[in-house]
């Protein structure tokens, strides 16, 4: 969405999955997939924005690893509401921890037969994320 290439910053949003392939492995990879492109482009930080009332889009942000960095209040009017933005981030220094956090919850060791993880993706993902 927005890209500050002079900045090397870059947004992700407007993402929309199927309800067939939200909270799944492909999902999650496709995530990691842009991630990974952005950050060996050169950029310094990936950014996620949502409604600041959107728990489940709040959620995936934390789980995929993005750090939560404040709420800009009243940040615009969508349908005749007033709309709090959240604001998330992964920066080019943290995203090595991200991305092992990734590749250890896609290796196939990690889904038993029927394709169910054994670890959960926010476990790994949660040591990356920076504490505010």
């Amino acid at each position: 969405m927005r890209i500050l290439e002079a900045h090397g910053s870059i947004e992700v949003g407007s993402v929309y999955f199927s309800d067939r392939l939200k909270k799944t492995r492909a999902a999650s990879e496709a995530m990691y997939l842009m991630m990974k492109n952005v950050f060996e482009l050169g950029y310094r930080r990936y950014e996620w924005k949502c409604d600041a009332l959107n728990a489940a889009s709040r959620a995936a942000a934390a789980r995929f690893g993005f750090t939560y960095e404040g709420t800009f209040r009243n940040a615009r009017v969508d349908k005749e509401r007033s709309r709090d933005t959240a604001w998330f981030s992964i920066t080019s220094d943290e995203w090595p921890a991200v991305s092992q956090a990734f590749q250890k919850w896609l290796a196939p060791e990690n889904f038993d037969v029927h394709g169910c993880q054994r670890v959960r993706l926010s476990v790994l993902t949660r040591p990356a994320v920076a504490e505010n």
